[in-house]
Order: C-alpha cells, then structure tokens, then sequence
C-alpha cells in the first residue's frame, strides 16, 4: 500500500496511468456497437462541419467565379472558330455551286461537240465572253479568243441552243462577234447571208437567211422555191453551200411559211434557236480549212 501511495505520488506517472486508463476505455467504448455517437462526438463534428461550410462555400465561390471565367474565354475561343467555320462552309458551298454550274454547263457544251464532231468533223472551241452590247445598231460580243489562238474572220460562232453570228474582228487576244440580229439586207456591212435547209429534208429544201425582224424578233428565210417540203416547226440548219457557214449548225425553228407576192418564192418567219442574251460562254466554230 505504502508503494502504491507513492507511485501516485510521481505526478508524472500518475498522469500517464489515467491517460492510458481513459484512452483504453475510449477505444473499447469506439469499438462497441452502438446506435448514435455520444454527446462529445456530436458536438465535435457539428463545431468542425460548421467551421468547414463557412469557409468552404467562399471558396467554392471563388474557384468557381475562376472556373467560369476560364470557360467564358473557351467559350469565346470555341465561338470565333465555329464563325471561322460557318465563313469557311458558306464560301466553299457557294464556291462548290459555282464549280457545279460551271461543270454542268462544260459537260453540256462536251457532250453536245462530240456529237457534232462525229458527225461533221469540225474543232470547237470555248471561248469565255468578255462584253457584250445589245444596242439596236451594234449587236456584238467580244470573246476571249483571237488570232494567237487561231480565230480568223468570219468564223461561225454558237451557242449550245443554236447559232449566234460570225466574227467580225480580230485581235491577238480578243474577237469581236457581229450576232445574227444585226442582219440586214439592207446593210452593207451585215454579215453575209446563210445558206439554210430543213433538217431531215436536205437536197429537198433550200433558202437563205438574210434579215432579222427587231419588232418580231424572228429572222427571215428567203428565195425558198416553188414546191418546198419545208413546212412549220422544221428545223432549220446552216446548209454548208458557198463555204462560208460550216453544214449542220442549228438556226431556229419555222413558225410559218407564206408565198411570195408573185408566188415565185416563200419566205419562212424563223424563231431562233439562241435566245441572244445573257452568255457566259460561247463556241467558236474552227472547220479544217480555216484551222491552223
């Protein structure tokens, strides 16, 4: 007992021994199963968790005010390159519809030479067109073809519907084109007059396109001679004869035929196949003997 008193008389280990004691009755108690937490517990979690919100919300406030200024700058970044993109789609959806046009009309203008070729063997070429003046008294086009690409006067010009006139001028860069409205026979200066028949009547029908009607906007076939199958809605064609206009090129379609005052001749009112207006492009004509 005596031994006793003065081991609890050490202060130091009398301090140690109930800090064991109570640490063991801490653990035993923490490890029984139990339904809630003590008092102690409860009051030490409440104190810490509302420690923890007051300064845990701030925070988050603040990091989240930083976070959303980051994606405020992504987001801009993200809206320049979809605006980039949507100027980049537009030009390239119109630039795609304009190469799809131009190569629509290209393989139109090819398919339509081939079968031309195989048939009357002559070169064609496309010419881009530079201006044009539809004044009454100065109907012309100028192309992008000249003599440096072998254009040479009087070279039949077409369209991919019909015939459009000749060239009636020449530079090395550039050639002029006298349309067929500006035929008259009246003028000393319009182009020379085409020799025409009807297509499927060949050797059988003849006569010559010689004016053009400005009011009616038809032209004139003219010297047609007694007894010529041609007849309205026949097709018209450049005859070849004389030389000058190459055979088989489309002029226009006969409206009517009306017999001459003393009956010698018929004059037929012919709707042209081109329209003469608004060309991009145009095809010059090139037969073997004008061709270099």
């Amino acid at each position: 007992m005596l031994k006793l008193f003065k081991l609890l008389s050490n202060k130091r280990l009398f301090i140690l021994l109930i800090t064991l004691v109570l640490f063991i009755v801490v653990m035993g108690f923490s490890l029984a199963t139990r339904k809630g937490l003590s008092w102690p517990e409860n009051f030490l979690r409440d104190s810490t968790g509302f420690v923890q919100k007051m300064f845990y919300k701030p925070a988050g406030y603040v990091a989240g005010l930083f976070e959303d200024i980051g994606n405020l700058s992504d987001l801009a970044k993200e809206n320049e390159q979809l605006k980039i993109m949507a100027a980049q789609y537009a030009r390239e959806k119109a630039q795609y519809n304009f190469v799809k046009a131009e190569n629509e009309s290209l393989k139109e203008k090819l398919d339509f030479t081939n079968a031309q070729k195989e048939l009357y063997k002559y070169e064609y070429r496309i010419a881009q067109v530079v201006s044009q003046t539809t004044e009454p008294s100065n109907s012309t086009i100028v192309i992008d073809l000249g003599s440096k690409d072998g254009v040479r006067p009087n070279m039949s010009v077409i369209s991919v519907d019909g015939m459009v006139g000749v060239i009636s001028q020449v530079s090395n860069f550039t050639s002029t084109v006298k349309l067929m409205t500006m035929m008259d026979t009246n003028d000393p200066n319009s182009q020379p007059p085409i020799a025409a028949t009807a297509l499927n009547k060949e050797g059988k029908s003849f006569g010559m396109i010689e004016s053009y009607n400005p009011e009616t906007n038809r032209l004139l076939m003219t010297k047609i001679p007694p007894g010529d199958p041609i007849a309205a809605e026949d097709t018209i064609l450049s005859s070849g004869i004389g030389g000058l206009y190459p055979r088989g090129l489309t002029i226009g379609t006969v409206e009517s035929v009306d017999v001459g005052e003393f009956g010698l001749t018929s004059t037929a009112v012919i709707k042209p196949s081109a329209e003469f207006q608004d060309w991009k492009q145009l095809i010059v004509v090139f037969t073997e003997e004008r061709a270099e």
